[in-house]
């Protein structure tokens, strides 16, 4: 199993974090939301502008995509957990660096391990790492679970394309919606019956 070599305590969501320099552009942190008990996680990789704002995750035009992919996947958002991996918006979009990933590090934990859910979605590259605790391609790569010990909890991860390259990407909507089904299966989670599973490219 592969996972993070160093053991993270996992913390409850800060909302007056400062422990890194997000903090002094943000408006809001963005905590994740979802069930208290899920059997499916879903991380990207950082706030943008509307969740900046509103202080919930995916609620932009990224989070209108991931919604097209869970409802071609059979999936509500309220039967999933849905965060990122920091919780303040980096500034422009950047990704954020390593030093911001790890000051939130207890955060994200934390709200995996409140969920209790066996089963991740990371949702582009830097969410892969951060998950999976190397660099993972995530084009294509979300048919088959990546093993873990995440945090001292064996977890599966499933990879796939973050929501905001479906402006980009033909077919994204459709990859990341195959992922989300692979992993709702693997979690035991109900689909809406009629939801089939798009074909992989």
């Amino acid at each position: 199993m592969q996972g993070p070599a160093a053991a993270v305590k996992g913390e409850p969501v800060d909302l007056a974090c400062r422990r890194c320099a997000l903090c002094n552009g943000r408006t809001k942190v963005v905590a994740g939301r979802g069930p208290r008990k899920a059997r499916l996680v879903l991380v990207g990789e950082g706030p943008g502008a509307k969740e900046d704002e509103s202080g919930a995750p995916f609620v932009g035009r990224a989070g209108a995509l991931l919604d097209r992919a869970l409802g071609q996947a059979g999936l509500l958002r309220e039967q999933v957990f849905i965060t990122n991996v920091v919780k303040c918006r980096p500034p422009q979009n950047r990704k954020p660096k390593p030093e911001e990933r790890l000051a939130c590090r207890p955060f994200l934990v934390g709200e995996i391990e409140a969920a209790g859910a066996p089963v991740l979605v990371a949702l582009g590259a830097t969410a892969a790492q951060a998950l999976v605790g190397r660099p993972v391609a995530v084009d294509g790569s979300g048919s088959a679970p990546i093993r873990v010990d995440f945090e001292g909890s064996p977890r599966a991860v499933y990879v796939t394309l973050h929501p905001s390259s479906a402006r980009f990407r033909k077919g994204a909507v459709e990859k990341i919606a195959a992922a989300l089904a692979r992993a709702a299966d693997e979690a035991r989670l109900p689909r809406r019956p009629q939801a089939r599973l798009p074909a992989q490219a």
